[in-house]
């Protein structure tokens, strides 16, 4: 494994096996095609991070993946709920089959017992819970099997807000903010001690949110607007209500949301996110600044590929950051902020 050790803030494994029909997550034993599988995380030391389940629309119904304004229609909650449980179950079913290569962590001390054992420790996200009715009695199911975070949207509508559009260069206020039905969302999370990504809400719903939620303030795979004006990034008035929370911003590696022209051009290079990172860790601090990659859901810098080549962004990061700062954005910061919210 690589000298590093590096706890991720997002990646769609899982929607992703789904969608492979490798419902007992062998494909990520045997090896696939994607950015992330057994040998390239253990060659890239990915030893942990958020494992996200993500239910996609109708076929047909999206639009241009490579076109700059994209914006998704809602979907149908009872296939959402089937296909969510059904992907929570890949986990599950990975976990019985070889607790020696990846385990569901509920705690922190649950992810440093994983990491002793030499075990990926996977928290369990659901990103846009169209799979969970206004009543919320899913929302205590899905906890009872693991969950401990959640985006209350993707980047399209649900009963509970509004998910901000793909689009370049424009700002995240796109629209209205959270329903009551996802002030009530809000609420049961930080009762529970689920954490609420804020990384697809548009601006009102992330306003929303830091009115209601007396807990951190976190977007698990998100970058800066101020460098690369994408909807999907946040403003600087947004980083300063996350550090004044103690929050946390993961930096997400797709390609269109480092670059400043803001295209998808796998020709990004180091110095895209070191761009994003300097100016996270100006407004953020030491301690709120980590890594969301969002592996397996966008297109990854091909100076980096996949999991394996992880080590590549390290070694830029402890050339530019030191070895201890590099140590908290790949590994403690995420372990501080988890120990604040689910414990």
């Amino acid at each position: 494994m690589s000298d590093f050790s590096i706890f991720d803030g997002h990646n769609d494994l899982l929607s992703c096996l789904w969608a492979e029909k490798s419902f007992s997550g062998e494909a990520f034993f045997r090896g696939r095609d994607g950015d992330l599988d057994l040998a390239k995380c253990r060659a890239g030391g990915f030893a942990g991070g958020f494992f996200a389940v993500w239910v996609g629309g109708e076929p047909g119904t999206g639009p241009d993946p490579m076109a700059t304004y994209r914006e998704f229609p809602a979907i149908d909650p009872a296939r959402a709920e089937r296909q969510t449980l059904e992907q929570i179950a890949i986990l599950l079913r990975m976990q019985r089959a070889r607790p020696d290569a990846i385990r569901l962590c509920r705690t922190v001390a649950e992810i440093a017992s994983a990491r002793a054992a030499g075990a990926i420790a996977a928290i369990l996200h659901i990103e846009g819970v169209e799979g969970i009715a206004e009543n919320l009695d899913a929302l205590h199911v899905f906890y009872a099997a693991g969950l401990r975070s959640l985006g209350p949207v993707w980047s399209r509508p649900n009963i509970f807000g509004h998910g901000v559009p793909f689009n370049f260069p424009a700002s995240p206020d796109t629209g209205p903010g959270l329903t009551e039905a996802g002030i009530r969302l809000v609420q049961e999370c930080d009762a529970l001690g689920v954490l609420l990504d804020l990384s697809h809400l548009n601006e009102a719903g992330f306003w929303d949110v830091a009115r209601v939620s007396a807990k951190p303030l976190v977007a698990t795979h998100s970058n800066a607007h101020a460098v690369t004006a994408s909807t999907r990034n946040l403003t600087d008035k947004q980083l300063a209500a996350i550090k004044a929370s103690g929050g946390l911003v993961g930096l997400n590696f797709g390609c269109a949301f480092l670059r400043p022209d803001g295209i998808k051009n796998p020709a990004t290079g180091p110095e895209d996110m070191l761009r994003h990172l300097d100016h996270l860790l100006a407004r953020l601090g030491e301690d709120g600044v980590a890594l969301g990659s969002d592996f397996d859901g966008t297109m990854i810098p091909s100076f980096i590929s996949d999991a394996s080549g992880l080590p590549k962004l390290t070694a830029a990061l402890e050339a530019s950051y030191g070895a201890s700062l590099t140590e908290r954005l790949t590994w403690g910061n995420w372990q501080g902020l988890l120990a604040r919210v689910i414990g």
